[in-house]
């Protein structure tokens, strides 16, 4: 009930507003909106073992504007510490959860890294603003429409992104230093595993479509080998094509 209260709050806030990229309204809102996503961290702590954010990570959440990335339907939504519907079965994911998969990929500045379901642009943002090359795709045109416009029309101009099916990876600009898989499947698809740098490290929700997922850490070891770490369990839609292993 605490965490709907503090929705409803940013809700209330978002909506008084008529928000818009240089009010400050809108800058207050965001810093609501991390100060939720480390309070949800901290309740979360004892799961996932991730106690604190990257200050890095922090600081990209608080400066990406989200409500750019949002259906202006729900724009006064934004900043709501919840997933919100995009159309075509697919939706932004929770900041608390898009902050904690950019957390663990430890992302240094230069590194080039992997993103599938591209949605609106966001997560991808988030990336460049810690200095990442960005190589990002959706299968789904009138999303991967949207994410180019908005991405270049907002400085974004230097992600790649493409229009295609992210299971099969981007082998063009592989080998990636980090991954951010966005689409659950039954098991890493070994295409995505295969890009990964030995080294490296990946975020993805594995599981069932209709069961348990839990939100994966995987890291790719210099010598070829593959840990697995579970962190929290999660609910993602699958790849859109479905299981293929």
């Amino acid at each position: 009930m605490r965490l709907i209260a503090r929705i409803l709050a940013v809700v209330a806030l978002l909506s008084a507003s008529g928000l818009s990229a240089e009010e400050p309204e809108a800058v207050q809102a965001r810093r609501a909106m991390v100060r939720q996503i480390e309070r949800n961290v901290a309740e979360t702590a004892s799961i996932t073992g991730v106690s604190d954010l990257d200050a890095r990570v922090l600081a990209a959440f608080t400066k990406v504007p989200r409500q750019l990335f949002v259906p202006d339907p729900l724009i006064r939504y934004a900043y709501a510490d919840t997933p919100l519907p995009l159309g075509h079965g697919q939706s932004l994911s929770q900041p608390f959860l898009a902050a904690l998969m950019t957390h663990v990929l430890d992302i240094k500045a230069g590194e080039a890294v992997f993103e599938t379901g591209t949605d609106t642009g966001y997560q991808a943002a988030i990336l460049a603003e810690l200095g990442a090359r960005v190589f990002t795709m959706e299968i789904i045109e009138p999303l991967w429409k949207f994410a180019r416009d908005v991405l270049r029309d907002n400085g974004y101009a230097g992600i790649a992104i493409e229009l295609g099916d992210g299971y099969y990876g981007w082998p063009a600009h592989a080998p990636y230093d980090a991954m951010l898989i966005k689409e659950s499947a039954d098991d890493v698809p070994p295409a995505l595993l295969q890009q990964l740098k030995p080294g490296g490290r990946m975020v993805i929700p594995l599981g069932p479509a209709d069961g348990t997922q839990f939100l994966t850490l995987i890291r790719k070891l210099e010598n070829g080998r593959i840990e697995r770490r579970a962190l929290l369990p999660v609910r993602f839609t699958p790849f859109q094509l479905g299981k293929r292993i």
